[in-house]
């Protein structure tokens, strides 16, 4: 298996504006860099600018760059849309090229100061020394820019001199023991909790790898890390925080490792590959050590994607061999889902590879309420499959209630296990199954959305547990009905892995 030729980038675009000052500071960089040109005395805001920085720095890091740095601004927001956001060169970010640069600015800088201080005490003087101000300014506007536009956004800031100096008086705050109570790290709830995707990785402005260096108290020490929040709005778990150390014990404290306890690693062997639909596949994993995997419906597996990048991807359990010694998971290929055409592209029956699991607590059916409602879209029938096996066709479990499982999809050829629902479902009384297509090509079929079945059904019994997996705006839709229906928030189930 390889992981190269794939066309779609590791690398995310996102939003990393998550604050007016953030979204609207390149107008100061702006204002200096082009307007100091005509109007010098601009550039005399910078020392004040530099001051800030440094001053922050000595508490917080680099939490200047991620959040208040005017040329980050400008990257972020006037330039990711043309960037190339290609992989940051290595030596871009090598000890050798940060000193050279943090040296030439050192020396170009007091050079400058050196030619104007003649006039020190002049009106000149001060024009003069903002001219010098402003023109780095504009020099970062124009290098910074070009290298955000030919490689990546947030390139010029792997050698910044002011993150250079940012680093080294976070060290020597950490040396006077300043930064205890206002420094924030990335934090994560737990290890355990992480399904170790990369999205962190992928959308973090410096490419770091956050899921890979947590430390043993659970937070991302790495130095370079401009604590701009961008990993923890994209996490698709929801487990990482930017924190301080108060709120990273209280988050310790009070996680959950419910339905995540029983995790453990298995070799194992792709069995064969079924194509369901054109973009539609199923999986069948032959466990080999442990030769058994012990799970609830409605968990999921992490399956390892890329082993260099120790890069997994979380598929619900679709269903298993009668003895758990084998797996399913069910993968719809996403155009622009990196993990999706990796496994579509590079994996092949016969192929090994390490996979980690039972994980997920959100869509394990609960079998002693009376009424269970499933709630899919797409994709999303994948945990209920499992169910409908496990309870209603094998009967590993016991249940006396009553069931219904509400499935929407574009197609005719995409709904994927129809025949198998519906022969489970005309073979037991206690569980019904509804069907809908938005772009039905037949009279055959009812036209609209699972919502609109959802909308029509009587109202749930107080006690009743509902379960959705599907796109997120058909949770958020089908959440609302349920609410004025008198379903009670506590008894409605949605997990939500992202791409």
């Amino acid at each position: 298996m390889n992981s190269g030729g794939d066309s779609v980038s590791f690398y995310i675009k996102t939003n990393r504006s998550f604050t007016l000052f953030r979204r609207y500071a390149w107008l100061l960089a702006i204002l200096i860099g082009i307007g100091g040109q005509f109007v010098p005395a601009l550039g005399l805001l910078v020392p004040f600018i530099m001051a800030a920085l440094i001053g922050m720095s000595l508490f917080k890091g680099k939490y200047w760059c991620g959040n208040y740095c005017p040329h980050g601004s400008f990257f972020d927001n006037l330039l990711q849309p043309l960037s190339r956001y290609g992989k940051i060169p290595a030596i871009l970010r090598s000890r050798p090229l940060i000193a050279a640069v943090l040296l030439f600015f050192i020396y170009n800088m007091t050079a400058r100061f050196f030619a104007v201080y003649g006039a020190m005490g002049t009106a000149e003087f001060y024009e003069r020394l903002g001219f010098i101000f402003a023109n780095t300014y504009l020099m970062v506007l124009l290098v910074g820019g070009l290298l955000a536009v030919v490689i990546n956004p947030r390139t010029w800031c792997q050698f910044c001199p002011m993150g250079t100096m940012q680093t080294a008086f976070y060290r020597l705050g950490k040396a006077l023991d300043l930064t205890g109570r206002f420094d924030e790290k990335v934090v994560v709830e737990h290890p355990e909790l992480c399904h170790s995707c990369a999205k962190c990785a992928r959308v973090c402005p410096i490419q770091l790898t956050p899921y890979l260096g947590f430390s043993e108290n659970y937070r991302f020490e790495d130095e370079r890390c401009i604590r701009c929040n961008t990993c923890v709005k994209n996490c698709p778990a929801g487990i990482l925080h930017l924190a301080g150390d108060r709120l990273a014990e209280a988050l310790h404290k009070e996680v959950s490792l419910e339905g995540f306890d029983r995790a453990r690693y298995y070799k194992a062997r792709i069995n064969s590959i079924g194509e369901l639909h054109d973009d539609i596949r199923e999986y069948t994993f032959e466990l080999l050590e442990p030769s058994h995997m012990p799970y609830e419906p409605g968990q999921f597996v992490l399956v390892e994607i890329e082993k260099s990048r120790q890069m997994y991807r979380a598929y619900t359990i679709s269903g298993s061999g009668s003895d758990n010694s084998e797996i399913r998971v069910t993968v719809k290929r996403l155009p622009d889902g990196y993990g999706t055409n990796l496994l579509f592209n590079n994996f092949r029956e016969g192929d090994l590879l390490t996979l980690k699991g039972p994980l997920g607590r959100e869509l394990r059916v609960n079998l002693e309420s009376e009424e269970l409602l499933f709630i899919a879209n797409g994709i999303g029938i994948t945990p209920f499959v499992s169910v409908v096996q496990s309870v209603f066709d094998r009967q590993d479990y016991e249940f006396v209630g009553k069931a219904d499982l509400l499935y929407g999809a574009r197609y005719e050829e995409d709904l994927v296990y129809d025949d198998y629902l519906e022969s489970t479902a005309a073979e037991n009384s206690n569980f019904g199954y509804h069907k809908i297509l938005s772009k039905p090509r037949t009279a055959q079929y009812r036209k609209g959305y699972v919502t609109d079945i959802l909308q029509e059904m009587d109202d749930p019994l107080p006690g009743a547990k509902v379960y959705i997996c599907g796109t997120p705006k058909m949770a958020a839709d089908a959440q609302k009905i349920l609410l004025a229906k008198g379903a009670l928030p506590e008894n409605i189930y949605y997990e939500n892995f992202g791409v």
